[in-house]
């Protein structure tokens, strides 16, 4: 069959998925013998990067991966389908593909591997089993990341040249093959596990004892794109894939723990002063780790083998500033002893005394570690004090522990630098003029204790914690009394020393948000008046712009002055909403029986935020307070925070979306093409930022314990005119019903007026703005679960048609997009059917509906005044409702500036009559050959 045939017949299998099971089952016929065959030949075929023989493997692997799909969904399934015979071939012609130079091909056959690996019945076929070993053999060549379209390295460059524009677009679909092929590996591990253990220590042995010749860069070290570097980087990542699962599926006596600790004292034992392959070293120390907790004597050499990483330095950067690569080494050996000491704290309690001396002599050096780096130290030795099990132990190492950062952040110059913004802002520098910005940082001191202090009192709300098997903790002297209902209420050997600390965090916290005043900001000199702009990091996570491939490793990782000083306000600015969202678990009761805690909170974390920026407003962290918040506190506290909080976001960003829609609207083609490059970049940004502030809040009060069930998919914040969705002042705010919907926090807000009202116009603002996800999901959940609570009381009539409005104004905002419509058209529903009988207003609001046909909306309102409609009937009345609303369907964006073109009295064109000529009049010619004749085809 000519290749432009197999191209049009393969187009016709690759979207054969769709449709139910049952029709499915006939393109099973392509497991047969003879079809397989022909399949797995044009698979296994090679040849060079031809465009047409190109174009048809790629056609051919769709075909193969729909395969598997119809496979995977019909076995196990209601239709009768058994385990193909030619299983075998179907899965080696996959392999052809995961195996093939080219990188799409690869990529294109993971997620099949996945499901193959992952389908109850396959993969406990012995055909799968074989080739899960051959896929994980195949996998430690496919994870080392060749093949850039810019190089010409390996056969794959030649295909990625085809496939990709630049480095950065193959690295982008890289790293999503590499997830995805991990996430096989995983699976496949569970189907043999112990071939996979071999076959990663077969590689681990392999990259160790390879005497490599790559490219290196001048200084004889492996660049991030060398040879050397990318092989190590690939068996670090299937090393961590294979081991990670293992640890998980295997019963402890099935371990291989020797071959384990052999494994890992040849890493340990492994010397190398290069520090992209050192990174690597000490992630599979971390891997490997558990290993160790079966032959406890080993444990001190992988402590000293992790501690040296943590000072590493190279020789010739002893007197300039650290490559990035040497500061990754450093913040890997750090992350590695956190890690250590977060999962095997019990274990490492016996070699905490070393390791406390240890960490002493590094702090005494003040050279010898930055203040990120003592966090990360006092981190892991608070994480293993909490197996002491004894509260006045714990309570006192933990004091001698901060006892230096209490007598800095207490001082009388801290103080006065914490309380006043003008005195801040001059003790970190912000206020001198800087000519040369490479110059040394005479501030930078200043900055740095001031972070350090906050990132201490933050690691130890963060780890700090009592027993939690409760009689440990009870006989710790941990548990101080109980709840009503029994449960034991803890102290934490931290509160106390942390409670003294508390009014300079407030007060700094009051003055990072009084920096954002026009009069602080004036203090700013010119060198540092931007220091408050979003950082380029997160400008280009909200744009969605992937990190760049540079080859910068070996690059300084030096910024300058005004980049120092960026990253010191952004960074001080979230870690202290960070500690705040932590002090609530973290300390509980001590915590929440400050006196006047709502009041200090509202008076620093909430002050002054209209001025703070949108993408600072993203660090406000209120989720942990609010969630271990004891209910006794519930009205002293949570309601004085949550009702500014949501009364602020509710007129926030209703003003920001405003802003978003009119400058759409108002902007003309003259402006449009004014506008420079940076000024239109900038508001892109400004967009994002917003939705993903407006995202985050969602998320932040999906996990509220308002509702037990309807706060999963929660809530956007948007303005609407609160005086009119209030109700009768008479009547307040009562509940209709005992809802068990609604949790105690839940009953607790809704009993303030004022925050029930912040929360319906919120609620049904929320349905008009452009972000059609929000919408769903206020109008499938919040909206009517809300209102449902006061139906039953008088509603003011312009209450009523506020509500109702504001749906129709979400459907013709939302409404051609069929999520929305649905949920939109079901909550539009609802309200006319509860609140019609009583409010003639929704009548009126239905007649102005464009184009509604006033015959069916009256025999629809007597059916709803009546309540006549049986439940048989509910689909039809939702047909027909939906029917009457829908000229309130807005036009797709595609549509909404399309300028109608009207040619009237345009003359017809001429068109040929068509024959009246009847075959069977004539005999003579009435025959079969006649009726398809030429003479007939336009019959």
């Amino acid at each position: 069959m000519p290749m432009g045939q197999n191209g049009q017949l393969i187009r016709t299998f690759s979207v054969f998925p769709q449709g139910k099971l049952e029709e499915r089952k006939p393109f099973t016929v392509l497991f047969d013998e003879v079809a397989m065959n022909y399949i797995l030949s044009a698979a296994q075929s090679s040849g060079g990067i031809v465009e047409r023989r190109y174009t048809f493997l790629k056609r051919l692997c769709q075909v193969l991966c729909a395969l598997g799909f119809q496979i995977c969904s019909l076995l196990g399934s209601d239709i009768e389908v058994q385990v193909p015979v030619n299983l075998d071939k179907y899965m080696e012609a996959l392999f052809a593909f995961t195996s093939h130079p080219s990188q799409f091909l690869k990529s294109s056959t993971q997620i099949t591997w996945g499901n193959l690996f992952r389908h109850e019945i396959l993969s406990k076929n012995p055909v799968v089993g074989q080739m899960a070993i051959k896929y994980l053999r195949a996998a430690r060549i496919n994870l080392v990341k060749t093949g850039f379209p810019s190089k010409n390295d390996c056969p794959g460059c030649e295909f990625s040249r085809v496939d990709f524009d630049s480095d950065e677009d193959f690295n982008c679909s890289f790293n999503s093959f590499r997830a995805q092929q991990g996430e096989a590996v995983r699976l496949a591990c569970k189907i043999v596990p112990f071939e996979a253990f071999q076959i990663a220590r077969e590689w681990v042995q392999y990259q160790i004892l390879l005497l490599s010749v790559e490219t290196k860069t001048e200084k004889g070290l492996c660049s991030a794109l060398s040879l050397s570097a990318v092989q190590w980087d690939a068996m670090t990542f299937f090393t961590e894939s294979v081991f990670g699962q293992l640890f998980k599926i295997l019963e402890k006596e099935k371990i291989p723990i020797d071959e384990g600790i052999e494994l890992l004292q040849m890493v340990v034992n492994y010397e190398t002063r290069d520090p992209l392959i050192l990174s690597c070293v000490l992630t599979i120390i971390s891997t490997l780790f558990p290993f160790v907790t079966h032959q406890p004597h080993f444990l001190p050499q992988v402590l000293f083998k992790i501690f040296p990483s943590i000072t590493f330095e190279l020789v010739e950067e002893c007197k300039g500033p650290r490559t990035r690569a040497v500061k990754n080494v450093r913040r890997h050996a750090c992350s590695s002893i956190l890690r250590i000491c977060r999962d095997y704290s019990d274990f490492m309690l016996p070699c905490f005394d070393m390791m406390y001396e240890h960490a002493k002599g590094l702090f005494s050096n003040e050279l010898l570690l930055t203040q990120m780096e003592k966090c990360a130290l006092m981190e892991a030795l608070i994480l293993v004090s909490n197996q002491f099990k004894d509260y006045n132990k714990q309570k006192a190492f933990l004091k001698e522990l901060i006892a230096p950062v209490t007598a800095q952040w207490l001082s009388e110059e801290m103080r006065s630098v914490l309380w006043d913004p003008a005195t801040f802002l001059a003790y970190v520098g912000a206020d001198q003029v800087i000519s040369d910005l490479d110059t040394e940082d005479q501030m930078g001191i200043n900055r740095s204790q001031i972070s350090f202090c906050v990132n201490t009192i933050l690691g130890v709300v963060k780890r700090a914690r009592w027993p939690a098997n409760p009689e440990e903790a009870k006989a710790g002297s941990f548990v101080v009394s109980t709840t009503s209902d029994g449960a034991p209420i803890y102290r934490n050997p931290c509160a106390e020393p942390l409670q003294a600390l508390l009014p300079n965090l407030f007060a700094l916290i009051r003055t990072q948000n009084s920096l954002f005043l026009p009069e602080n900001i004036n203090r700013l000199s010119k060198t540092f008046s931007r220091v408050y702009d979003i950082m380029d990091v997160e400008k280009n996570f909200a744009l969605g712009i992937p990190q760049p491939v540079l080859d910068a490793y070996d690059s300084s990782a030096y910024r300058n002055i005004v980049e120092r000083m960026q990253g010191f306000f952004s960074s001080l600015y979230d870690n202290c909403y960070q500690v705040l969202g932590n002090a609530g678990p973290c300390m509980q009761q001590d915590f929440y029986a400050t006196e006047d805690l709502a009041e200090q909170i509202v008076g620093s974390a909430f002050i002054h935020l209209d001025s703070v920026p949108d993408h600072r407003l993203r660090d406000l962290s209120v989720f942990q307070l609010v969630m271990s918040c004891p209910y006794d506190y519930h009205d002293s506290l949570l309601c004085p925070l949550l009702g500014p909080l949501f009364a602020h976001l509710l007129q926030r960003l209703n003003f920001r979306w405003q802003i978003i829609n009119q400058r759409t609207s108002l902007c003309t083609q003259e402006e449009d093409e004014a506008y420079e490059e940076n000024h239109v970049t900038q508001e892109v940004v400004e967009e994002q930022l917003l939705r993903l502030v407006t995202r985050e809040v969602m998320d932040l009060l999906s996990k509220f314990p308002l509702f037990f069930f309807s706060f999963f998919f929660l809530i956007i914040f948007f303005l609407g005119d609160q005086e009119m969705v209030s109700v009768d002042s008479s009547q307040g705010i009562q509940m209709n019903t005992p809802s068990d919907e609604l949790s105690e926090l839940g009953k607790c807000l809704l009993q303030s007026e004022d925050i029930y009202m912040t929360l319906l116009a919120i609620c049904f603002n929320s349905l008009s703005w452009e972000d059609t996800i929000n919408c769903q999901r206020s109008a499938s959940v919040l909206c009517w679960t809300l209102l449902k609570q006061v139906l039953g009381c008088n509603l003011l009539p312009e209450a009523v048609t506020w509500l109702y409005t504001s749906v129709l104004k979400g459907l013709q905002m939302h409404g051609q997009h069929e999520g929305c419509n649905a949920a939109l058209t079901q909550l539009a529903l609802l309200i006319y059917e509860s609140l019609r009988p009583r409010y003639a207003e929704l009548r009126f609001i239905m007649n102005q509906i464009p184009d509604i046909h006033v015959e069916a909306l009256e025999q629809f309102d007597q059916k709803t005044i009546q309540s006549t409609v049986s439940k048989a009937g509910e689909k039809k009345k939702k047909e027909q409702f939906k029917r009457l609303i829908a000229g309130t369907v807005g036009k797709p964006l595609g549509q909404q500036f399309k300028k109608e073109v009207h040619i009237r009295n345009l003359p017809s064109l001429f068109k040929k009559p068509k024959p009246t000529k009847d075959m069977l009049e004539n005999t003579d010619t009435a025959c079969l050959i006649t009726l398809f004749s030429s003479d007939c085809d336009s019959c």
